[in-house]
């Protein structure tokens, strides 16, 4: 039943009779397979993509990279909690590889609040070792939407 988590991670406002009918499966079980999903924490939410720059409201996004000192016996997991637990930071990935352990996604009103974010909340925390910032300029894609304004293409006049 694994579409219809792709039919809700495309749309999570689609009905259950939407999705029944997408999937071939009837209401009664897609009901019950979105219920098991949200117990078992599968379906973690529902967010709405919001496209900022369509509303006049300014907002930065910054990726910043933590580099980290894992703990004894916790590793990254702790230090990783207390950063994500701030309200400024929207993401927060363990990484693989590279100088960085932590990749961290962060959203505030202005360049200065992010830095301030990262200067007074961010950096001095225990176990940090250093922070590299980059700000978003533009947002082409987000979560498999394209941000890509949808002109209406003029005709061009005829005179006779």
């Amino acid at each position: 039943m694994e579409e219809i988590l792709e039919v809700l991670e495309q749309n999570s406002r689609y009905t259950d009779n939407e999705i029944a009918v997408m999937v071939g499966k009837s209401v009664e079980e897609v009901r019950d397979a979105i219920r098991d999903y949200e117990e078992k924490n599968i379906i973690a939410g529902y967010t709405t993509l919001i496209n900022w720059e369509n509303t006049g409201t300014e907002t930065v996004t910054a990726l910043i990279q933590v580099k980290i000192t894992p703990q004894r016996g916790q590793g990254f997991d702790k230090v990783a909690e207390r950063i994500y637990k701030f309200r400024e930071v929207k993401a927060c990935y363990l990484m693989s590889s590279g100088g960085f352990d932590l990749t961290v996604i962060v959203e505030g009103k202005t360049m200065k609040e992010v830095a301030m974010f990262v200067s007074e909340k961010l950096s001095v925390q225990e176990y940090v070792q250093g922070t590299a910032t980059h700000f978003v300029l533009k947002k082409y894609k987000d979560h498999g939407r394209i941000f890509k304004d949808k002109t209406v293409k003029e005709r061009e006049a005829i005179f006779v």
